[in-house]
């Protein structure tokens, strides 16, 4: 008999009266602190002023989270939550007697916290004037890093599972009151999105004069959303619509990021039009 992985941990990391800490939060909360160390090292490397990088934290969280959140509402189960805003927004829900109870946020999309992050940068590059192409390269180096935490998160919360597997690494997903093993697709991910972190730094560091370009912010988007649509092969359907469609959600979203993360890489003509002229 294969010794699968028997996953059971207890989602909740501890209470506070009665709001409890879950692991999904923390690891969102280390993506975030992540994002902001790495791009504040950019910043010093880049020797961009200390003034212009303080706001950039603020539009990110704003923007990233209502991204993230309305994606996953109007992406996934817009039926339900197009008739419950009130649920989109705050972190509530209504309970079958009627009563209110805080649960946080339960869906969070990448492709829409991608989407809130357009926004926030356009705003922010508005206000300090550094230039959009830059920000975007930057984002593309350190973003992988903060995925990795995220999907871990996921993980923790036994969500976003694969399809049944024999492999002796496949996970038994305990909480989800099943007896037989899974692929462990976000342990994939966030393996993946760790390595193609360091992978970024490497190229970061011999190809810095391409800061500004767009080219990182296009391998980037290129290399995580194109791993995205393969890795989705391997997991269950998310809702219910998906079933017998020849993509999913997660996959058609992901063509046109990996469509705009081509063109970047590419040095298309918005590119080099907006950007900045790679140094010598």
């Amino acid at each position: 008999m294969l010794a699968f992985i028997q996953w059971a941990p207890d989602p909740t990391v501890f209470t506070i009266g009665n709001y409890s800490i879950r692991w999904y939060a923390l690891c969102w909360c280390c993506a975030l602190l992540l994002a902001y160390w790495n791009m504040h090292r950019l910043y010093r490397d880049q020797r961009i002023p200390e003034e212009k990088f303080e706001p950039l934290f603020f539009y990110c969280f704003v923007f990233l989270l209502l991204g993230a959140r309305l994606g996953h509402c109007l992406f996934y189960e817009p039926v339900f939550y197009l008739t419950h805003p009130v649920q989109m927004l705050l972190p509530i829900r209504q309970m079958a007697d009627g009563s209110w109870k805080m649960v946080g946020y339960e869906g969070l999309s990448s492709h829409g916290g991608v989407l809130g992050l357009f926004v926030a940068i356009w705003l922010y590059c508005r206000k300090t004037k550094v230039n959009v192409m830059r920000v975007l390269d930057n984002m593309g180096v350190a973003t992988p890093l903060s995925a990795a935490f995220i999907r871990l998160g996921n993980l923790f919360n036994s969500e976003i599972v694969g399809y049944p597997t024999d492999m002796p690494w496949g996970f038994v997903f305990l909480n989800n009151g099943e007896t037989f093993a899974r692929h462990p697709a976000q342990l994939y991910e966030s393996l993946f999105y760790l390595s193609f972190f360091f992978v970024m730094l490497a190229v970061y560091r011999y190809h810095k004069h391409r800061t500004g370009s767009g080219f990182f912010f296009g391998l980037c988007l290129t290399v995580i959303f194109t791993f995205r649509i393969l890795i989705e092969l391997i997991k269950e359907d998310q809702v219910d619509f998906e079933a017998g469609q020849w993509l999913n959600m997660g996959q058609i979203l992901s063509i046109p990021l990996v469509v705009i993360g081509l063109y970047c890489l590419l040095g298309g003509k918005w590119c080099r039009r907006i950007g900045e002229k790679p140094q010598a």
